[in-house]
């Protein structure tokens, strides 16, 4: 009968996060809207640095039971998935996700340039050198994502100029933080429920692994999900690398502060190439027209399906 009320409470929860997402997502927009910050700007911020959490969260509590080894794995793995899987499946189901060149030039090469230095710190060592590396270089990020920003409003001013109320502000900030709460919630009960049924039905430790993985990218899942259906291709596409650039720059440059991170043969022979080569044919995709079709899109489900075949025969 216990089996019975997991699936229940996995689907009331699978529920109520897809309306955390549409809740998140909706006072986001108007949250940005209000304040004139653009979309983009929003999925490289906000959304990417609510939704990379857990990620991050894992990585610091790997660090803090003796298992710092972890968080060099959850952060490949998740950076992956964001594009392979909840980038890939985000197109197929809303036909397609455009992006301005700008953007994509701006937030594209950065997160390539996060990958190609993470690679070469896993071959030398993961310290707090390298920690300060990687967040002076995020805060020198935002910086330029600021300075953007005021140059796009000043354009903007003259043409058209905006009042913001501060009480309906407070009142979508309110639950804008709501939604994510509400994902957060949700995607941990998720996680409980789905790691209870791979008990009870024996399922291989691998698989239960991957269901854990897919349980900490939840929330970027559903909210570049739900950004795609709803049309708001920019928010997807910049919570999709905002994320990346976050997972790496904060989600590594932080535990790094604190120890020395060990790192496996596995990430940097496999994990740390695959997820540079899965950037680069991101990038070239969308390099014509500045999108992604179902067709790119099932590329990249392809590319991620053949790297988690292959990631579960591994024996190096």
């Amino acid at each position: 009968m216990l089996w019975i009320i997991l699936i229940i409470v996995l689907i009331i929860s699978l529920i109520a996060v897809i309306k955390a997402a549409d809740i998140f997502v909706e006072n986001l927009v108007e949250i940005g809207s209000s304040l004139g910050i653009s979309e983009v700007i929003l999925g490289v911020t906000a959304a990417a640095m609510g939704t990379s959490l857990p990620e991050f969260g894992s990585a610091i509590i790997a660090i803090l039971s003796g298992n710092p080894e972890i968080g060099v794995g959850t952060v490949l793995g998740a950076n992956i998935w964001n594009m392979g899987g909840i980038l890939g499946i985000s197109a197929v189901f809303s036909g397609m996700i455009t992006t301005k060149k700008a953007y994509l030039k701006r937030d594209g090469s950065m997160a390539l340039l996060t990958a190609i230095i993470l690679f070469l710190f896993l071959l030398y060592f993961v310290n707090i050198w390298a920690g300060i590396v990687l967040i002076v270089a995020y805060l020198g990020y935002l910086y330029y994502l600021i300075q953007g920003q005021k140059k796009e409003n000043q354009k903007k001013i003259e043409s058209k100029s905006t009042e913001t109320n501060p009480k309906n502000l407070r009142k979508k900030t309110m639950w804008a933080l709501a939604g994510i709460l509400g994902l957060a919630i949700g995607c941990r009960i998720l996680v409980y429920c789905t790691v209870e049924l791979s008990d009870i039905f024996s399922i291989p430790e691998m698989f239960a692994g991957i269901l854990l993985a897919f349980g900490t990218t939840a929330p970027e899942f559903f909210t570049v999900f739900t950004s795609a259906r709803r049309g708001l291709s920019h928010l997807a596409i910049g919570t999709v690398l905002g994320s990346n650039i976050f997972n790496i720059m904060i989600g590594l440059g932080v535990p790094a502060l604190l120890v020395t991170i060990p790192v496996e043969n596995i990430a940097i022979l496999y994990d740390a190439p695959v997820m540079i080569l899965m950037t680069i044919t991101l990038l070239l995709l969308m390099r014509r027209n500045h999108r992604l079709t179902r067709r790119e899109g099932l590329i990249l489900i392809v590319f991620y399906a053949a790297y988690i075949t292959l990631r579960m025969f591994w024996t190096v």
